[in-house]
């Protein structure tokens, strides 16, 4: 009778979450854009620390950008050890592309800055552009995105545009978890709510934003964000609070490249900001963790552990409807439908990984980025 009783609680929680968090599970893709005349002029911001082994793979897909506009790329060399400003000089001059590129070392970390928006805020401090395009190191663009993003931003009247870039997606660790981390942040983050007017709710994703120079001014500049480790949320929020439209979305033509071959290595991302996300609140934590355990295990305790028909129905009907919103996604990723029930396992690790994330931040290791610790 218990586990009927809590299969059904699960249940219920899996339809109100399908019908009532904005769609959350249902991909947000932009639609098409006029192009836009006249051109405004844009800077495109890349922080880049110790990234000389994927640079090859992403620069070359920036410097080939075909905006008629006046752009340049101000990449940012945040105290790197392993070349990467000269790698990035001779990808430019071997595409006859060095006027199109500025390679720019970052000072010494200013106190009480996050290491990723200290180097961003290098970069704005040299644009004169009428927008801002932030953008990592890992993210091979089309050669259409600067033109598209800045018709959109146009034709919208939008004051930050972001894409969540389609990730890598082929070591079994990334097929287990890329999607579900996805998954979790649309579910912690509708897109539908954020990009609403009305609707407190704001978000972006930092591998790509656009955002327009005189709304970054209005809110201060990256000075009001500079402790942030979830910079992207916390910027489209201070945009949003400041009157500025955003808008989110998936992207399939803008991808990143960097690798994730080992679960661990999913888990070190995860672990960098989850406790954060949570305001490193131990009250949060045991919350999180107790609902995800909830809410993606009870379903096969149900079905494994019951004894009586109906908390066995009541865990399948659970399984079945959390397969069913996850499976978008998954397709989006272009994996076998079959994934879509191993979101309860990718929920295990996230829960795992939300509580390194507190250890470590209890440890002094908070917020690890490229060998620095930030948290």
């Amino acid at each position: 009778m218990v586990l009927f009783v809590l299969s059904m609680i699960a249940a219920a929680a899996w339809i109100c979450m399908t019908l009532a968090n904005g769609m959350f599970w249902l991909p947000l893709l932009p639609g098409e854009s006029r192009t836009a005349t006249p051109k405004p002029s844009v800077d495109i911001v890349v922080p880049a620390r110790n990234e000389a082994s994927i640079l090859p793979l992403t620069l070359p897909t920036l410097l080939a950008q075909a905006y008629a506009g006046d752009w340049k790329i101000l990449l940012v060399d945040d105290h790197s050890t392993d070349g990467t400003a000269e790698i990035a000089r001779k990808i430019a001059q071997d595409m006859k592309r060095s006027e199109r590129l500025t390679v720019i070392a970052a000072p010494d970390l200013p106190a009480g800055w996050s290491g990723k928006v200290a180097a961003m805020n290098a970069g704005v401090a040299q644009s004169k552009a009428d927008y801002i395009l932030f953008t990592d190191a890992d993210i091979r663009h089309s050669r259409l995105s600067l033109e598209r993003l800045t018709a959109h931003a146009i034709e919208k009247k939008l004051d930050l545009v972001s894409r969540m870039v389609k990730l890598n997606c082929e070591s079994f660790a990334e097929k287990l978890l890329i999607p579900a981390f996805v998954f979790f942040f649309m579910m912690l983050y509708p897109f539908r709510r954020a990009n609403a007017p009305l609707s407190p709710a704001a978000a972006a994703a930092g591998g790509v934003m656009l955002l327009k120079k005189s709304m970054l001014d209005r809110i201060g500049g990256l000075s009001r964000i500079k402790s942030a480790l979830i910079d992207d949320c916390t910027l489209a929020k201070a945009v949003k609070n400041a009157g500025g439209a955003i808008e989110l979305t998936l992207t399939q033509e803008i991808r990143s490249v960097r690798p994730y071959p080992r679960i661990k290595d999913v888990w070190a991302m995860i672990a960098r900001t989850a406790y954060t996300q949570l305001h490193y609140s131990p009250f949060l934590l045991i919350a999180t963790v107790a609902g995800l355990s909830f809410l993606f295990l009870m379903p096969c305790a149900a079905i494994v552990l019951a004894s009586d028909a109906a908390a066995i129905v009541g865990g399948y009907l659970s399984l079945f409807i959390m397969a069913g919103i996850y499976m978008p996604m998954v397709r989006f990723y272009d994996l076998s439908p079959l994934w879509a029930f191993t979101l309860p396992v990718a929920a295990i690790v996230y829960a795992g990984a939300t509580m390194d994330s507190a250890r470590r931040y209890h440890l002094g290791n908070g917020g690890q980025r490229k060998g620095r610790s930030q948290a």
